[in-house]
C-alpha cells in the first residue's frame, strides 16, 4: 500500500475532474436542501467510501435516502430506507444529462427536492440543467483519484486524532473538489472578508469565525494546475509565510496564501505516507507557533 500510490495527472484528467466535481455538486446541493444547517457548513459535505462517494442517509416524508457515486461500477446509486434501488450509469453523459436523470429518480421515488442549480465557488458557472460543456468521464482517472482519496483520508484521519481541541471531520468539499480537515485554536476570529465566487460572503464569514488551521488535498485546478496537499490558517499570523517546512518541496504560494506541497513529491517517495505526514506536522508546528496556539490544552 504505502509504496503504491496512483499517478495523478491534471493536465490529462482535467476534463474528467471538472465533469466529476458538478457531479458532486449536484447532491452535495441535495443533502444541503435536505439537511439543516451545522457549523462551517460540515452538514453538507461527502463522505468516502471503499467504492466511491457518498451523501449518507438524508431524511424524506417518507423514511431515508441516499445517494452515492459508485467510482467501481461508475453508477450513481438511490437507496431508500423502503429498499428501493435506482441507478444510471456516469460515463457517456453530460452534467444536464445527469442532473435530468437523478432529479427524475427523485421523483419516482416519491423523493421532492429543489436545489439552487448555480454551481457555487466557481467563475463563470453553467447552471446543472443547461451544462453540456462537462461531458467527460475517464474511468481510469476517477479510479485513480478515488485510490489516491482513500490512501490521504487515512493519513489525515490519523493526524487528526493527536488533537483534541475543536475539529472537524476528515471530509470532502464539494465546492472546491478538496479533501478536508480542520483544526481550532478555540479563539474567535475576525470577520471574513468574504469575496470567494457565487458564494454568499455570511457563509464564509461563518466558517471561519474562529481561528483555524485547515490540510487538504487537490486534484488541481486552474489556479494551482497539479495535484496537491495545502495548508493555511485564517486569520494567518505575522511570520507564518516565512516558515520554512519539511519536506523541502513544500512551499508557499502567494496568490492562495497557503502552503503547498506537489502529489508527486508524496507519490515518489519510499514511504508515501510518512511523507505526507512529516508536511502535516510541520505546517502544524510553524501554524501553532506563529499562531501563538496552547498546545498544551489542545493535544
Amino acid at each position: 500500500m504505502n509504496n503504491n500510490w496512483p499517478e495523478l495527472s491534471y493536465d490529462e484528467g482535467k476534463e474528467t475532474y471538472e465533469t466529476l466535481h458538478m457531479f458532486t455538486q449536484v447532491i452535495g446541493k441535495i443533502k444541503l436542501a435536505t439537511l439543516p444547517w451545522q457549523n462551517h457548513s460540515w452538514h453538507v459535505t461527502l463522505k468516502f467510501t471503499p467504492t466511491g462517494l457518498t451523501t449518507s442517509p438524508l431524511p424524506y416524508s417518507e423514511g431515508y435516502f441516499q445517494i452515492d457515486l459508485d467510482f467501481i461500477g461508475h453508477n450513481l446509486l438511490i437507496t431508500t430506507s423502503h429498499g428501493e434501488l435506482k441507478k444510471f450509469p456516469l460515463y457517456g453523459i453530460s452534467v444536464a444529462q445527469f442532473y435530468n436523470k437523478l432529479f427524475s429518480l427523485l421523483k419516482e421515488l416519491r423523493i421532492n427536492v429543489k436545489i439552487y442549480t448555480n454551481p457555487v465557488e466557481l467563475e463563470d458557472p453553467i447552471r446543472f440543467e443547461e451544462d453540456t460543456v462537462h461531458h467527460t468521464y475517464n474511468p481510469a482517472h476517477v479510479l485513480d483519484l478515488h485510490r489516491a482519496m482513500l490512501l490521504i483520508e487515512e493519513v489525515f484521519f490519523n493526524f487528526r486524532c493527536g488533537f483534541k481541541g475543536k475539529s472537524s471531520d476528515v471530509h470532502f468539499f464539494w465546492g472546491s473538489l478538496d479533501l478536508a480537515v480542520s483544526l481550532f485554536s478555540g479563539r474567535k476570529a475576525p470577520k471574513h472578508p468574504g469575496g470567494i465566487p457565487n458564494l454568499p460572503d455570511w457563509v464564509a464569514e461563518e466558517a471561519y469565525s474562529h481561528e483555524v488551521m485547515s490540510f487538504g488535498f487537490w486534484p488541481g485546478s486552474a489556479a494551482l494546475p497539479e495535484a496537491a496537499f495545502y495548508s493555511y490558517l485564517y486569520p494567518e499570523p505575522p511570520g507564518y509565510k516565512e516558515a520554512g517546512l519539511q519536506p523541502k518541496d513544500a512551499y508557499y504560494h502567494k496568490e492562495l496564501r497557503e502552503f503547498v506541497l506537489p502529489y508527486k513529491t508524496v507519490k515518489q517517495a519510499s514511504e508515501p505516507a510518512a511523507k505526507l505526514r512529516e508536511f502535516l506536522a510541520s505546517a502544524y508546528n510553524a501554524g501553532t507557533l506563529a499562531g501563538n496556539w496552547d498546545r498544551g490544552s489542545l493535544e
